[in-house]
């Protein structure tokens, strides 16, 4: 499966931990990230990450792209809410195309925790009939 990994800067450390302790998991999946998000992973876990630009730099679109075309099959987006964010619009883009195109999203890390054991446990299986 295709997952997308994003996380707002005061998330970073959190999905970094994330990726460690679910690393045996996600290394069986193509993981597509941020930038800055992909590199911070990629140097803690040795996970291969397809990269694409810094969020405020575009990274957030180039994912979206990838949800609308049906191409990303789960997103974790750990997202700060207590942090202004100049580019709120590309966070509610992704939100928003994730809906429309039935992406299970994780915006927190109980969310997160909960789509990976499921998808570990088969259970995001009907992405593939879905596709």
């Amino acid at each position: 499966m295709n997952i997308g990994l994003i996380a707002h800067d005061a998330k970073k450390k959190l999905m970094q931990n994330f990726c460690i302790a679910y690393r045996g998991i996600l290394c069986h999946h193509d993981l597509y990230a941020t930038g800055t998000t992909g590199r911070l992973i990629e140097e803690v876990t040795n996970l291969t990450i397809h990269k694409y630009h810094a969020g405020h730099l575009g990274g957030e679109k180039q994912i979206g792209s990838q949800i609308a075309q049906n191409q990303i099959d789960m997103i974790i987006f750990l997202r700060d809410p207590d942090s202004p964010n100049t580019h709120e619009i590309d966070v509610n883009n992704v939100l928003h195309l994730c809906d429309i195109h039935n992406i299970p999203v994780a915006t927190n890390l109980a969310t997160a925790e909960m789509l990976v054991k499921g998808l570990e446990n088969g259970d995001l299986e009907w992405r593939e009939l879905y596709k």
